[in-house]
Protein backbone atom coordinates (compact mmCIF):
# COMPACT_ATOMS: atom_id res chain seq x y z
CA UNK A 1 0.00 0.00 0.00
CA UNK A 2 1.45 3.70 -0.48
CA UNK A 3 2.20 6.06 1.76
CA UNK A 4 -1.41 8.67 2.68
CA UNK A 5 -0.81 11.86 2.43
CA UNK A 6 -2.49 14.25 5.42
CA UNK A 7 -2.79 17.25 6.04
CA UNK A 8 -1.92 18.96 9.99
CA UNK A 9 -3.96 22.11 11.16
CA UNK A 10 -2.24 24.52 13.44
CA UNK A 11 -1.66 27.53 14.73
CA UNK A 12 0.40 29.20 17.57
CA UNK A 13 0.57 27.35 20.83
CA UNK A 14 -1.28 24.15 19.47
CA UNK A 15 -0.10 21.61 21.52
CA UNK A 16 3.86 20.13 20.97
CA UNK A 17 3.08 16.38 21.66
CA UNK A 18 0.14 16.46 19.05
CA UNK A 19 2.19 17.39 16.54
CA UNK A 20 5.22 16.39 17.15
CA UNK A 21 4.18 12.25 18.14
CA UNK A 22 1.65 12.32 15.54
CA UNK A 23 3.96 13.62 12.93
CA UNK A 24 6.75 11.08 13.67
CA UNK A 25 4.85 8.23 14.01
CA UNK A 26 3.12 8.79 10.51
CA UNK A 27 6.29 9.10 8.74
CA UNK A 28 7.54 6.03 10.82
CA UNK A 29 5.36 4.03 9.11
CA UNK A 30 5.48 5.70 5.54
CA UNK A 31 2.77 8.22 5.70
CA UNK A 32 3.59 11.83 4.75
CA UNK A 33 2.57 14.61 7.14
CA UNK A 34 1.59 18.53 5.90
CA UNK A 35 2.06 20.55 8.98
CA UNK A 36 0.50 23.93 7.99
CA UNK A 37 -0.36 27.36 9.65
CA UNK A 38 -2.63 30.30 8.23
CA UNK A 39 -0.37 32.68 6.81
CA UNK A 40 3.21 30.94 7.56
CA UNK A 41 5.58 29.12 5.17
CA UNK A 42 7.48 26.29 4.89
CA UNK A 43 10.60 26.96 7.20
CA UNK A 44 8.88 29.44 9.42
CA UNK A 45 8.65 28.74 13.19
CA UNK A 46 5.51 27.91 15.12
CA UNK A 47 5.52 27.98 18.69
CA UNK A 48 3.80 25.46 20.39
CA UNK A 49 2.85 25.21 23.86
CA UNK A 50 2.64 21.96 26.36
CA UNK A 51 -0.55 21.49 28.31
CA UNK A 52 -0.51 19.36 31.66
CA UNK A 53 -2.91 18.46 34.66
CA UNK A 54 -1.40 19.29 37.96
CA UNK A 55 -3.89 19.36 40.13
CA UNK A 56 -5.64 23.01 40.07
CA UNK A 57 -8.86 23.34 38.41
CA UNK A 58 -7.90 23.34 35.33
CA UNK A 59 -4.67 22.27 33.24
CA UNK A 60 -1.51 24.20 33.25
CA UNK A 61 0.36 25.74 30.06
CA UNK A 62 3.96 26.39 29.26
CA UNK A 63 6.24 27.29 26.39
CA UNK A 64 6.94 23.90 24.36
CA UNK A 65 9.61 23.13 21.49
CA UNK A 66 9.76 25.35 18.84
CA UNK A 67 8.48 23.49 15.49
CA UNK A 68 9.69 24.18 11.89
CA UNK A 69 6.62 24.21 9.65
CA UNK A 70 7.00 21.96 6.46
CA UNK A 71 4.71 22.98 3.66
CA UNK A 72 3.54 26.86 3.11
CA UNK A 73 -0.15 27.21 3.65
CA UNK A 74 -1.08 28.99 0.84
CA UNK A 75 0.06 26.02 -1.61
CA UNK A 76 -1.83 23.63 -0.07
CA UNK A 77 -4.69 22.02 -2.19
CA UNK A 78 -7.18 20.18 -0.65
CA UNK A 79 -7.50 17.36 -3.28
CA UNK A 80 -3.58 16.15 -3.10
CA UNK A 81 -4.37 14.77 0.38
CA UNK A 82 -6.61 11.56 1.61
CA UNK A 83 -7.08 12.74 5.51
CA UNK A 84 -6.95 15.80 8.08
CA UNK A 85 -5.68 16.53 11.54
CA UNK A 86 -6.34 19.00 13.91
CA UNK A 87 -4.35 19.34 16.69
CA UNK A 88 -5.08 20.76 20.00
CA UNK A 89 -3.90 23.40 22.10
CA UNK A 90 -4.53 26.92 21.79
CA UNK A 91 -4.23 27.20 18.08
CA UNK A 92 -7.60 26.18 17.43
CA UNK A 93 -9.40 28.79 19.18
CA UNK A 94 -7.95 31.39 17.09
CA UNK A 95 -7.31 29.30 13.38
CA UNK A 96 -11.19 27.90 13.28
CA UNK A 97 -12.51 31.25 12.18
CA UNK A 98 -10.12 31.34 9.04
CA UNK A 99 -12.46 31.24 6.18
CA UNK A 100 -9.71 29.23 4.58
CA UNK A 101 -9.15 26.70 6.85
CA UNK A 102 -13.20 26.45 7.29
CA UNK A 103 -12.41 25.63 3.25
CA UNK A 104 -10.30 23.29 3.67
CA UNK A 105 -11.84 21.29 6.71
CA UNK A 106 -14.93 21.20 4.09
CA UNK A 107 -13.06 19.62 1.50
CA UNK A 108 -12.52 16.71 3.98
CA UNK A 109 -16.15 16.63 5.15
CA UNK A 110 -17.85 17.20 1.82
CA UNK A 111 -15.48 14.64 0.19
CA UNK A 112 -15.78 11.80 3.01
CA UNK A 113 -12.18 11.72 3.29
CA UNK A 114 -10.61 10.65 6.51
CA UNK A 115 -10.30 13.23 9.96
CA UNK A 116 -9.15 13.36 12.93
CA UNK A 117 -9.45 15.16 15.74
CA UNK A 118 -7.63 15.91 19.30
CA UNK A 119 -8.43 17.60 22.26
CA UNK A 120 -9.38 21.26 22.00
CA UNK A 121 -9.11 20.54 17.81
CA UNK A 122 -12.77 19.76 17.14
CA UNK A 123 -12.89 23.24 17.93
CA UNK A 124 -11.86 23.68 14.21
CA UNK A 125 -14.24 21.06 12.82
CA UNK A 126 -17.61 22.38 14.86
CA UNK A 127 -16.83 25.83 12.98
CA UNK A 128 -17.84 24.33 9.75
CA UNK A 129 -21.38 23.76 9.73
CA UNK A 130 -22.48 19.89 9.98
CA UNK A 131 -19.10 18.36 9.69
CA UNK A 132 -19.89 16.94 13.82
CA UNK A 133 -23.39 16.94 13.35
CA UNK A 134 -25.18 13.34 14.30
CA UNK A 135 -21.16 12.29 15.10
CA UNK A 136 -19.96 11.03 18.28
CA UNK A 137 -16.60 12.63 18.88
CA UNK A 138 -14.19 12.91 21.76
CA UNK A 139 -12.56 16.20 22.83
CA UNK A 140 -11.31 17.80 25.94
CA UNK A 141 -14.58 17.84 28.29
CA UNK A 142 -14.24 21.25 28.54
CA UNK A 143 -15.26 21.01 24.72
CA UNK A 144 -18.21 19.08 25.40
CA UNK A 145 -21.22 22.16 25.34
CA UNK A 146 -19.49 23.36 21.91
CA UNK A 147 -19.33 19.51 20.42
CA UNK A 148 -23.24 19.74 21.65
CA UNK A 149 -24.23 23.00 20.34
CA UNK A 150 -22.82 21.75 17.18
CA UNK A 151 -25.07 19.07 16.95
CA UNK A 152 -22.41 16.30 17.82
CA UNK A 153 -22.70 13.53 20.54
CA UNK A 154 -19.81 13.93 23.22
CA UNK A 155 -18.27 10.72 23.85
CA UNK A 156 -16.30 10.81 27.47
CA UNK A 157 -13.64 8.83 26.91
CA UNK A 158 -10.66 7.54 29.07
CA UNK A 159 -7.78 10.00 29.38
CA UNK A 160 -5.77 7.15 27.29
CA UNK A 161 -8.57 6.31 25.09
CA UNK A 162 -9.50 7.02 21.68
CA UNK A 163 -12.97 6.83 19.76
CA UNK A 164 -14.21 5.94 16.20
CA UNK A 165 -17.19 7.10 14.09
CA UNK A 166 -16.62 5.90 10.94
CA UNK A 167 -13.95 8.00 8.85
CA UNK A 168 -13.93 10.45 12.29
CA UNK A 169 -11.37 9.31 14.91
CA UNK A 170 -11.22 11.75 17.98
CA UNK A 171 -9.30 11.71 21.39
CA UNK A 172 -9.04 13.52 24.54
CA UNK A 173 -5.64 14.51 24.68
CA UNK A 174 -2.14 14.27 24.45
CA UNK A 175 -2.04 10.66 27.10
CA UNK A 176 -4.43 8.74 24.33
CA UNK A 177 -2.07 9.34 21.72
CA UNK A 178 -0.66 5.82 21.12
CA UNK A 179 -4.18 4.73 21.03
CA UNK A 180 -5.32 7.73 18.61
CA UNK A 181 -2.32 7.21 16.44
CA UNK A 182 -3.13 3.28 16.40
CA UNK A 183 -7.28 4.04 15.20
CA UNK A 184 -5.92 6.93 13.00
CA UNK A 185 -3.73 4.21 11.00
CA UNK A 186 -6.87 2.00 11.10
CA UNK A 187 -8.89 4.53 9.51
CA UNK A 188 -5.94 4.93 6.90
CA UNK A 189 -5.96 1.12 5.76
CA UNK A 190 -2.28 1.00 7.31
CA UNK A 191 -1.47 -2.74 8.48
CA UNK A 192 1.15 -3.08 10.60
CA UNK A 193 2.78 -6.77 11.50
CA UNK A 194 4.85 -8.02 14.05
CA UNK A 195 7.89 -10.54 12.86
CA UNK A 196 10.04 -12.63 14.09
CA UNK A 197 13.55 -10.72 15.59
CA UNK A 198 16.29 -12.15 13.63
CA UNK A 199 20.34 -11.51 15.32
CA UNK A 200 22.88 -10.61 12.91
CA UNK A 201 24.56 -14.17 12.27
CA UNK A 202 21.21 -15.42 11.46
CA UNK A 203 20.33 -12.43 9.02
CA UNK A 204 23.88 -13.33 7.41
CA UNK A 205 23.18 -16.98 7.12
CA UNK A 206 19.94 -16.44 5.31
Amino acid sequence: MAGKKILMLVGEFSEEYEIFVFEQAMHAVGHTVHVVCPDKKAGDILKTSLHDFEGHQTYTEKPGHDYILNKTFAEVKPDDYDAVYAAGGRGPEYIRIDKRVQALVRHFHEAGKPIFTICHGVQILIAVDGVVRGREVAALHYCEPEVTLAGGIYVDVAPTGAHVDGNLVSAKGWPGLSNFIRECLKVLGTEIRHGEILMRDERQAA
